[in-house]
C-alpha cells in the first residue's frame, strides 16, 4: 500500500495569548480543554524549524476533533491587517453547527472581526446548499460556522450539541495543479469532491467582489473528518505573494497529519521533490514541511521504530 497520511490529527495555530484564546474558543465555540497548558515539545520545535524557541501549547477539542495553539516566548509578526479570504496564507477551520441562528448570536456576542458581509449566507444548491459565516478569532485566524441542509452531510446528521465538531480546514492556493501534486500525489490524500463556487452569496460569504473559486475536497485514507479543502480563487486572484513566515508569526497555521510509516512517506516525498526542505525531529517521530503556497504541514508518526503504536506528540 502506498505510503501516505491517514488522518488529520489536529489543526495548529500560533497565537499571542493562550488564556485569551482559550476563553474565546470555549465561551464562543464550545471547545473544551484537553489537558493542562504545557511546554511546546522539543520534537515539534525542531520540526517547525525553531529548535531554540520556547513557549506554551494548549490543546482543545470539539466533538471528536482537536485544535492546538502555540504561544512563543519571543513572538513574531502580527496577523496582517486587511488580509482577505483569497490571500495565499489564508487557512480557516470550519465548525459544524446544528442551529446557525443560535450559533451566530453566541459568537457575535464576543465581537469578532467578520469576514462575511451581512451575517450567515445560504449558498445555492450548486455550492452545496450550506449556510455559512466566516469571521476571525482574536489573533486574526479565520474561522467558519457551517450548517448543512437536512440530509446534506450524513456524518453530522446526529452530532450532538450546538457546535458539533471540525468538518475541514480550507486553505487558499494559487496553483491547483501544484497543490494537487503535493497533497494528493505527495501526501496521499484522496480527491473526494470538486466544485466551482460563485455568485452574490459567495461574494458576501468571502467578503470579496465577484469571486469565482474552485473548491477541492481532499480526504485522508483513514479518518475522513476533518478533511482538507483547497480554495483557488480565479477571481479576484491572490493580491500578494505568500508571506515569508516562521512558526512564531501569528499568520501561521499547520495541518497536523498522522502517519503510520513516516520514513516511507518521507522517502517518497524526497523522490518526488528532492529540492523540498523537510525538517525532521531528532527522535524521528515528527517532520515539518511547507506546501506550495507556504502552508505549514506537520507529519506525526503513529508508530515508533519498533512498530509500537504511539499517540500524536
Amino acid at each position: 500500500m502506498r505510503a501516505g497520511v491517514d488522518g488529520l490529527v489536529a489543526i495548529s495555530r500560533t497565537v499571542a495569548d493562550l488564556a485569551r484564546t482559550e476563553a474565546f474558543y470555549r465561551d464562543g465555540l464550545g471547545f473544551r480543554r484537553l489537558g493542562p497548558v504545557e511546554g511546546i515539545p522539543a520534537a515539534m520545535l525542531e520540526a517547525l524549524g525553531v529548535p531554540e524557541a520556547g513557549g506554551g501549547r494548549l490543546r482543545m477539542g470539539l466533538g471528536q476533533q482537536s485544535i492546538e495553539f502555540l504561544a512563543f516566548d519571543v513572538p513574531g509578526q502580527r496577523y496582517p491587517v486587511g488580509a482577505g479570504a483569497n490571500d495565499p496564507w489564508f487557512q480557516h477551520a470550519a465548525i459544524v453547527v446544528s442551529d446557525m441562528d443560535r450559533a451566530f448570536a453566541r459568537v457575535e456576542a464576543l465581537g469578532p472581526v467578520p469576514i462575511s458581509r451581512g451575517g450567515p449566507q445560504v449558498l445555492p444548491p450548486s455550492s452545496g446548499g450550506v449556510t455559512a459565516w466566516k469571521f476571525r478569532d482574536p489573533d486574526g485566524h479565520p474561522l467558519e460556522l457551517i450548517a448543512f441542509p437536512e440530509g446534506g452531510a450524513g456524518r453530522w446528521t446526529r452530532a450532538p450539541g450546538l457546535f458539533a465538531g471540525l468538518d475541514h480546514s480550507a486553505i487558499a492556493v494559487t496553483d491547483i495543479e501544484a497543490s494537487l501534486a503535493f497533497f494528493r500525489d505527495g501526501l496521499g490524500l484522496r480527491l473526494t469532491a470538486r466544485g466551482l463556487n460563485t455568485g452574490p452569496e459567495q461574494a458576501a460569504l468571502d467578503g470579496l467582489p465577484d469571486p469565482v473559486v474552485d473548491v477541492i475536497a481532499l480526504s485522508p485514507s483513514g479518518v475522513a473528518t476533518p478533511h482538507v479543502e483547497l480554495l483557488h480563487y480565479r477571481t479576484p486572484p491572490a493580491p500578494a505573494a505568500p508571506l515569508p513566515l516562521t512558526a512564531r508569526d501569528r499568520a501561521t497555521s499547520r495541518l497536523c497529519f498522522g502517519v503510520d510509516d513516516l520514513p516511507a512517506l518521507l522517502a517518497r516525498l524526497a523522490e518526488i521533490w528532492p529540492e523540498h526542505t523537510v525538517l525532521r525531529s531528532g527522535d524521528g517521530g515528527m517532520a515539518g514541511l511547507t506546501g506550495p503556497d507556504g502552508h505549514g504541514i506537520l507529519l506525526m508518526a503513529r508508530r515508533d521504530t519498533d512498530g509500537r503504536a504511539v499517540g500524536p506528540a
